[in-house]
């Protein structure tokens, strides 16, 4: 029970004996103690808090905008010490300046609880907006009172209840600014400031649509700037609003603005102009000679735009420069880049560079860490390390410089490498170079091997560019719709290697099989794919089909897919859908595991008996003969060391991708229906393949979700 007095009330001096549970306190007074009984000890201010907030008063009373729970730590006679615990009753009281300037005061008693027990009040609802709140506590038994909280050297706690919302804050930005005008801006970071509209603003909460709801407090003139780095182009909105002392938000401003994509490079070499040329056209910026070292008309990576690419011989010749630098400031955020296939991982060597006196600014190439060769990106006197150098490799390298974090970053094939780290630049106003770095007696760390595509950009290149940048488009090697099979041989849509039927395979083709779909006894295989109306039976004795030669590198990157089902309800064998190995093993083979009713992608790690394994899984429940099986499709990224496993189109985030280094080089056909066993060929498959693609390279996850359409030409 809660009592409320006005200031003009008289309080009452007579003494209270007795406070039952949950009863109303009054005024202050006199608890009389009961003979040879001990009062309790006086509350401490820093055992008091409000709505979660310590005791505070005058400047330093938080501001609250909900109607608080006071909370209060009370000691018996024993003073709260182990083994001491004393009943205690807490009687809390409040007062504020009501309307008109009279007091309004309020007080409470709560029930008898231990003194190890919080003892806490809810304030009443009807306290004024805006009033400042005092209140103070002390602890009551049947033997009398301890004092109040707030004497002797304690103090009243204070608060301030605040519920006005305040107004919507202004947001402005020159960067990017909220007129329906395009900004390239992927990878430019912009300010947006921010005023407010109230005085008593600390802090502004902010999101950006897809982003978190994130902070930034509110200077003393109640404004705050906002930063932001577009990751992708469209219109993007900021949401904003103004924060006050009491935590209140009130509502949103929402400034929107359009993103374009990001500025292109400062300075841009493809390298691929023509053998015998001595000098490199600039996409961007200045033409770039060549030394005697450099023979252009190499080859570029498959799968790229390029057409062919730069060769350097290692040589104090081999390098090519514009004489003039492609950074103007190395303290600002940089990037470089470019295509690289070393021919050699010794040492140290530099395919990205720019002077800066007798040294470098930054560097970007390949060093020696204790596990080997591996890519280097330094600025200053910082070194990031990561990814493994390859002789004879193609790989995509990127060094990043963002100087708004203060760190650096290495990039290879797409993808994060090393760990950043923190780096403090040096001026480097001396020419760009490529192939070579500066040293204190001349140039040195000369690359050696092929390079191409080479960019400066003067901004951050963000993760989906640096993506962009690495990818190699596939390429179909081979598609088996297995809609006929002339002679035993089912041809490959475009003329390349068939795959020749062995016993226990024939082809199924509904036209070729007809029935009243209406009797009963009919039974009819139906389709599995939408590229035809066959595909291919096998009798799960020795029913298989496979070409004479291998289709797919497996020592490099590549993608393989088919779709299967099962004739059996309960297979009691592993049966293998696809597969392609040597004399020993399968470098890959996709198969049904019956003991654990799954698909099981395994990459075997040498071609030798008994060799480890990698299995990656995915539980699915046999066909029966029924509807239309399953996709199964296998992605080896080279460049990255990884393997991957797709079932209907679906990557799982739980054992679809694993880590594979050890790749190796296939000498067998491409198989369907078996695969290599401590004995031989085995685990042939009972059931239906269809409709089989394969490809050099990594299909994108869009590609392999549209596969079904690739296979009707759709």
């Amino acid at each position: 029970m809660v009592r409320r007095t006005g200031a003009g009330r008289a309080r009452r001096a007579a003494a209270v004996a007795v406070i039952a549970a949950g009863t109303m306190l009054a005024a202050p007074g006199t608890v009389l103690a009961a003979p040879g009984a001990l009062p309790p000890k006086q509350p401490l201010t820093a055992d008091l808090g409000t709505g979660g907030k310590p005791c505070a008063s005058g400047a330093e009373r938080p501001y609250v905008g909900s109607v608080p729970r006071l909370t209060a730590r009370l000691y018996g006679p024993g003073g709260g010490q182990p083994g001491q615990a004393n009943g205690v009753r807490g009687e809390f009281e409040a007062w504020w300046q009501g309307e008109g300037g009279a007091e309004e005061r309020v007080t409470t008693t709560t029930t008898t609880m231990s003194d190890t027990a919080p003892f806490t009040w809810q304030l009443p609802d009807e306290i004024p907006d805006g009033a400042v709140v005092s209140w103070r506590v002390r602890a009551v038994n049947d033997a009398g009172a301890s004092a109040w909280s707030s004497e002797g050297a304690g103090a009243p706690c204070e608060f301030v209840y605040d519920r006005t919302l305040p107004d919507a804050p202004v947001v402005t930005s020159s960067d990017y600014p909220d007129d329906n005008t395009w900004t390239p801006g992927v990878g430019v970071r912009g300010t947006f400031h921010v005023t407010a509209r109230a005085e008593d603003v600390v802090a502004f909460s902010y999101s950006f649509i897809g982003g978190p709801l994130k902070t930034v407090q509110a200077g003393p003139d109640g404004s705050a700037e906002i930063r932001f780095l577009p990751e992708n182009s469209g219109p993007q909105t900021l949401s904003v609003q103004a924060q006050d002392r009491a935590g209140n938000r009130g509502p949103r401003t929402s400034y929107t603005f359009r993103i374009a994509e990001g500025p292109a490079p400062v300075a841009q070499w493809k390298l691929a102009d023509p053998a015998g040329s001595r000098s490199a056209a600039a996409e961007t910026g200045a033409a770039a000679r060549a030394g005697a070292g450099v023979t252009l008309g190499a080859p570029a990576p498959s799968g790229t735009p390029l057409t062919s690419t730069a060769s350097l011989d290692g040589s104090g010749h081999g390098f090519l420069t514009p004489d003039a630098p492609v950074v103007t400031d190395t303290a600002k955020t940089f990037a470089v880049g470019g295509w690289v296939r070393p021919g050699r991982v010794d040492g140290t060597r530099t395919v990205l560079s720019q002077d800066a006196g007798t040294a470098r600014a930054f560097t970007l190439g390949l060093t020696q860490a204790a596990g080997g060769p591996t890519w280097s990106f330094s600025v200053g006197g910082a070194r990031v390390t990561g990814g493994l150098p390859e002789t004879g490799v193609w790989a995509y390298v990127l060094g990043q410089y963002d100087a708004e974090t203060g760190t650096a970053r290495l990039y290879v094939n797409g993808r994060a490498a090393g760990e950043e780290v923190a780096a403090v630049p040096v001026a480097g106003a001396g020419a760009f170079q490529i192939g070579r770095a500066r040293g204190a007696q001349g140039y040195r760390d000369r690359w050696q091997g092929e390079i191409g595509d080479v960019r400066a950009y003067d901004r951050i290149v963000v993760a989906s560019e640096v993506k962009g940048l690495a990818t190699r488009a596939a390429r179909r090697l081979g598609h088996w719709a297995l809609d006929t099979a002339p002679d035993g041989l089912a041809p490959e849509e475009r003329g390349g290697a068939p795959l020749r039927l062995g016993p226990g395979a024939s082809l199924y083709r509904i036209d070729d099989d007809p029935c009243d779909w209406l009797d009963p006894d009919c039974v009819q295989d139906s389709p599995l794919e939408m590229d035809g109306d066959g595909h291919l039976r096998l009798d799960g004795v020795s029913g298989h089909a496979a070409t004479d030669a291998p289709v797919i590198d497996t020592s490099g990157s590549f993608t393989v897919s088919v779709r299967v089902r099962l004739t059996d309800d309960e297979p009691t064998k592993p049966m293998t859908a696809i597969s392609q190995g040597g004399e020993h093993g399968d470098a890959f083979k996709v198969r049904y595991d019956p003991e654990n009713s799954s698909w099981d992608l395994v990459m075997s790690h040498a071609d030798e008996p008994g060799a480890p394994e990698t299995v990656l899984r995915r539980i699915e429940a046999p066909d029966g003969n029924q509807g239309i099986g399953h996709r199964l499709t296998v992605v080896y990224d080279a460049s990255v060391k990884e393997v991957s496993f797709y079932v209907d189109g679906v990557r799982f985030a739980e054992g679809g991708t694993a880590d594979f280094a050890a790749a190796w080089k296939s000498t067998g056909g491409l198989q369907l229906g078996r695969g290599r066993t401590a004995d031989g060929w085995g685990e042939y498959l009972h059931g239906a393949v269809d409709s089989v693609f394969a490809y050099e390279g990594v299909l994108s996850e869009g590609d392999i979700r549209q596969l079904p359409w690739l296979a009707a030409g759709r």
